[in-house]
């Protein structure tokens, strides 16, 4: 491995992560008509209100060792690559994210874009903890894993009632 990522960046881009995604399942709530999608995107926009405090919390108990750069990266670099990495793939504000959105059509377009997201956040946190060389952080980054991984649980699961019923509600995605 040429670098790490210290537990500082990671929940750094966490944060960020985190409050992109509340926005997303905010709109989202106000968009469907379906009443256990919209009361399911609620409960995730609270997630992610929770997880991003949560993630606050532990940034600023980390320790100093844990928030210092691991390598010597003068033209920030590294904390580019790590911002680009999570706004193009994990709830991103990017143009191609937009348009994603604009594609929304149906309460099973909405789960389906809910579900890619937060497979693309469980496969960041899972690169992320590949990069990240200490101990504790890393366990730290497992963690956040596993609070993604069950929002693709519960997504996966209303996406399977919706389907079974039949459900192709209209949806009002904001522009």
């Amino acid at each position: 491995m040429i670098f790490c990522f210290n537990a500082g960046e990671i929940f750094q881009v966490a944060i960020e992560i985190e409050k992109n995604g509340q926005v997303f399942y905010e709109q989202g709530q106000s968009a469907v008509e379906d009443p256990e999608v919209k009361e399911l995107f609620a409960a995730l926009a609270r997630d992610e209100v929770n997880h991003q405090k949560r993630f606050e919390t532990l940034l600023s108990e980390l320790p100093e060792e844990l928030k210092r750069p691991t390598v010597s990266d003068l033209d920030q670099e590294l904390d580019l690559y790590v911002r680009d990495l999570a706004g193009q793939h994990v709830f991103g504000a990017s143009e191609g994210f937009k348009s994603e959105m604009e594609k929304i059509r149906t309460v099973d377009d909405a789960l389906q874009l809910a579900l890619r997201f937060e497979k693309d956040s469980v496969i960041f946190y899972l690169g992320m903890h590949d990069a990240t060389c200490e101990g504790k952080a890393r366990d730290i980054v497992s963690m956040l894993v596993k609070e993604e991984q069950e929002h693709v649980r519960r997504l996966s699961l209303q996406l399977r009632r919706c389907s079974d019923n039949v459900r192709e509600c209209l949806v009002h995605w904001p522009a």
